[in-house]
């Protein structure tokens, strides 16, 4: 939620917000990936459970990579491009996420759907 709030904080050009808010989704991302990483070494034979960890670690490193080309930039009020990027792939991973979170549900729905005569 709170990588939607710096890319709609990015719009209008609030670059201080949008570096606030990122910060503060650090910590929530390290916290989900050690819990997804943790879920997974407890059942290794899901692989859904890897996937998921993986791209948790990603949005992380994309985060901080975020935070990072921002951080000298704020005090101008620009935006980097490196920043902006770095943004977007997040949010890219989280749209990623989520079709492979929905997937499992998906496929039972349309087997239970071919099932009935």
């Amino acid at each position: 939620m709170l990588a939607i709030v710096a890319a709609v904080a990015d719009g209008p050009g609030a670059h201080g917000l949008a570096f606030d808010a990122l910060l503060g989704a650090v910590p929530f991302a390290a916290v989900s990936a050690l819990v997804a990483f943790g879920d997974y070494l407890e059942s290794r034979d899901d692989a859904v459970r890897g996937l998921q960890a993986l791209l948790w670690g990603l949005v992380l490193v994309l985060l901080v990579l975020s935070c990072a080309a921002r951080s000298p930039a704020t005090q101008a009020h620009t935006l980097p491009p490196l920043g902006w990027s770095a943004l977007v792939g997040c949010l890219g991973v989280f749209a990623v996420k989520a079709c492979v979170a929905v997937t499992p549900y998906l496929r039972r729905l349309t087997l239970a759907q071919t099932a009935k005569p």
